[in-house]
């Protein structure tokens, strides 16, 4: 069956994507109602960024794995569960981007797994 070719019975679904919200964020941010926008570097940045999307991920596994102190408890207790999930999360988004991301991009979730594999297995080690 080639494309554009419909076979009786079937249907063929046109999605429509609503962004009005980003115009609604864009107009706060502006106006200065932006959550947080009052502290100091507060705020959202305007448009989500796949780097800070990746960063956040890699702090978290990096609490989860007892690197980093953990920013509600302040403790360093590795919870080696929720460090595999994360990781795993990031190699599924790595994966589910391949070909769409920037040479940067690439080069920094690519470093940031390779790290990430690194500390969990010395972990898990340490731990067995």
């Amino acid at each position: 069956m080639g494309e554009g070719h419909e076979e009786p019975g079937e249907f063929t679904v046109k999605k429509k994507v609503d962004e009005s919200w980003k115009d609604s964020i864009r107009e706060n941010t502006i106006k200065g109602d932006t959550p947080g926008a009052s502290e100091p570097g507060g705020g959202f940045p305007t448009e989500p960024g796949f780097s800070e999307l990746i960063s956040s991920l890699g702090m978290q596994a990096l609490a989860a794995l007892g690197e980093i102190a953990h920013p509600l408890t302040h403790e360093t207790t590795p919870d080696l569960f929720q460090a595999k999930y994360l990781i795993d999360t990031l190699e599924m988004l790595s994966e589910k981007t391949k070909g769409n991301l920037t040479q940067e991009e690439e080069l920094m979730i690519k470093e940031l797994l390779y790290a990430l594999h690194m500390k969990f297995v010395q972990k898990s080690e340490a731990t067995a």
